[in-house]
């Protein structure tokens, strides 16, 4: 059985599990019209994507959540002015290394239009400075936009900034409330990481700038891997868990999409300026202790918000220092 093939009776498996009720392994095969040992051993594979599988002798099988399953016709539904008017392709992939590097590699998008691609698994996904994002299949969005600017804007660093607050917008809308930023791409929940921005360019000197925008977002996470995340010292949230919310992730995904499109073609007109204020007071580390790590050297002092181009301050030693997105990661100083 080819890859293709395989991928395709395994996602059989998890529609059929996906109810998050138990099946009987008989019933899976006739389903399916395979043997049962052949159900037993795509059941196995299932954890190459992250999901739990319990096992009920002599009843069956069944995951350890329900997962909705991400469908491009009910995402592209839901739709709204300039994003349904401006779409180009929408795509939701199986499994890809990274929803980034799928859409760097397809034909930039015109001016004006954008791509999206989404994924149930990445077994690539990358966070900042070459960091990976973990993401078990189904267990929170993967998302990507391709978008052209005509020219490169100005404060093009700021723009993670102002992808975060549209990913608050969004978040607001389906009832998440508290939910803060942290310079320059990450989106917390009661101090635990929720979702995180990347944001890759592809562009000529003097010509259109394609980006590639990515957000990861935490909707329901296995415990078992919340733990392991735990286990590294780092705090995490989800969606279910933290919030209480049992969202939707298709219409997540389009909430988002709806908030982003006109967000870029503000930015591009207008700059960071429209979403400073509201950067600001979702700031989670302003006033607080930080420390700065700007390639081999570390620089303690204050958080001080950002300036107008959405640059980190810092005050450290008497002095404000200035940080730019994308040369310096923020972490609260213990």
């Amino acid at each position: 059985m080819n890859a293709q093939a395989g991928f395709g009776r395994r996602m059989e498996i998890v529609g059929l599990l996906a109810d998050g009720e138990v099946h009987s392994g008989e019933a899976l095969a006739a389903a399916l019209s395979v043997s049962r040992a052949a159900v037993w051993k795509q059941v196995r594979a299932l954890e190459d994507w992250g999901l739990a599988v319990q096992a009920a002798p002599g009843r069956g099988y069944r995951l350890d959540s329900p997962v909705e399953l991400l469908d491009a016709a009910r995402i592209r539904s839901r739709l709204m002015g300039p994003a349904a008017g401006r779409l180009r392709t929408l795509e939701v992939l199986t499994e890809t290394g990274s929803t980034n590097t799928h859409l760097l590699q397809v034909p930039p998008v015109p001016a004006g239009r954008f791509d999206a691609c989404l994924a149930e698994f990445q077994s690539a996904g990358r966070g900042r400075r070459g960091r990976s994002w973990v993401a078990p299949f189904g267990s929170g969005l993967c998302l990507s936009l391709g978008w052209t600017f005509a020219l490169i804007p100005s404060q093009l660093p700021a723009l993670s900034l102002a992808v975060g607050v549209g990913i608050l917008r969004s978040l607001d809308e389906a009832g998440v409330r508290g939910a803060s930023l942290k310079w320059p791409n990450d989106v917390l929940l009661d101090g635990g990481k929720l979702g995180g921005v990347l944001i890759e360019l592809r562009a000529e000197a003097g010509g259109p700038a394609q980006v590639v925008i990515g957000i990861g977002l935490n909707v329901r996470l296995p415990q078992r891997v919340r733990a392991e995340i735990g286990a590294m010292g780092l705090a995490v949230a989800d969606l279910a868990g933290d919030a209480g919310i049992a969202a939707s992730r298709n219409a997540l995904a389009a909430a988002l999409i709806n908030r982003l499109v006109p967000l870029l073609e503000e930015f591009e007109t207008q700059g960071f300026e429209p979403f400073a204020d509201e950067w600001t007071q979702a700031d989670a580390l302003r006033g607080l202790p930080a420390r700065v790590q700007a390639g081999d050297t570390t620089i303690e002092g204050v958080a001080r918000g950002i300036d107008a181009d959405g640059a980190l301050l810092l005050e450290a030693g008497g002095q404000l220092k200035r940080f730019i997105s994308g040369e310096a990661s923020l972490r609260p100083v213990a």
